[in-house]
């Protein structure tokens, strides 16, 4: 079996002022899933979450039943198509040679969307037509960055998003009519950054946080912060109509982000134009000093 690729950098901020935008990127329907050398320790902290802490990470409302076939029927095609040196399929069986496990696709031996979840490094979520906007109807919600999936189940984006400033005002709209025309065939990216100090991906609180954390130092920050990334897709399945929204996490230990002196910059300036309210939604206080004395030092003769 040939090794698995290395870990793509998604970098996701902006020089300049701080603009809410959705900031959004084309790209080929086969994109919808990422695979890399991550893939075993995430595949197996997936498989313990969904065994252990199945309610915390899995719902499903029962109108998502026919979505939910459609992402693991999505899944079963893809797969063996795009990674041929890691997947295969047989008939109804989908092989797959990194863990050596074999799923019965026409008849999954548990919820479809759950054995889509054990097979991808990404969290799915499906979004489907409410009278208020989409409506989160099923997830499989392994590595969540700050959310609670119980609390989020079977509300409008607009009602999920609530907590996110300036999201009803300049956000709220445009997601909701992208949602309504996306068209099958189509799938579109956007990248949404955070500066975290606990590496875990299994995150599902903590947002607004203010009190200093005094572990982080301007000397430690690059092995104690890390840049947490989620590479968000959005696509269409044609035969439910739903939504797949797509969320795969990368974490990137600081000291790496700023071992290019033009990056730590650029990141340097994304931090210090974060507007207050939306610098302590990511819950930034505790680390922002430790973590802009770090960058600047990094980015020294990049501005």
């Amino acid at each position: 079996m040939r090794p698995l690729p290395e870990e793509t950098v998604h970098l996701s901020f902006d020089p300049g002022p701080f603009r809410m935008a959705m900031g959004l990127i084309a790209r080929e329907p086969d994109a919808l899933i990422e695979l890399d050398a991550c893939y075993p320790a995430e595949l197996a902290e997936r498989r313990a979450l969904l065994d252990g802490n199945r309610a915390a990470v899995f719902a499903a409302l029962p109108e998502s039943d026919a979505a939910r076939a459609e992402v693991l029927a999505l899944l079963g095609e893809l797969l063996p198509r795009r990674f041929s040196d890691w997947f295969a399929r047989d008939g109804v069986m989908l092989h797959n040679y990194i863990t050596g496990e074999t799923w019965n696709l026409a008849e999954p031996p548990r919820d479809p969307l759950e054995v889509a979840g054990r097979l991808v490094q990404e969290d799915l979520c499906l979004l489907q037509p409410g009278p208020e906007g989409p409506v989160l109807t099923a997830a499989v919600l392994c590595f969540p960055s700050r959310w609670n999936l119980a609390e989020k189940l079977g509300r409008p984006l607009a009602a999920i998003h609530g907590p996110v400033p300036l999201y009803a005002d300049r956000l709220s709209r445009p997601v909701d009519r992208l949602l309504a025309t996306l068209k099958p065939g189509r799938l579109v990216e956007r990248l949404n950054w955070s500066l975290v100090d606990d590496a875990a991906l299994f995150q599902p609180g903590g947002h607004g946080r203010r009190a200093h954390n005094a572990l982080v130092t301007a000397e430690n920050a690059g092995e104690t912060v890390f840049l947490r990334v989620e590479r968000q897709t959005l696509s269409l399945l044609p035969a439910s109509g739903a939504v797949l929204f797509g969320i795969r996490i990368h974490r990137y230990p600081l000291a790496r982000i700023a071992a290019r002196p033009a990056v730590a910059a650029d990141l340097l300036d994304a931090v210090r134009a974060l507007p207050e309210a939306m610098a302590t939604y990511k819950s930034l206080p505790p680390i922002r000093a430790a973590v802009l004395a770090y960058l600047a030092a990094h980015a020294e003769g990049c501005r």
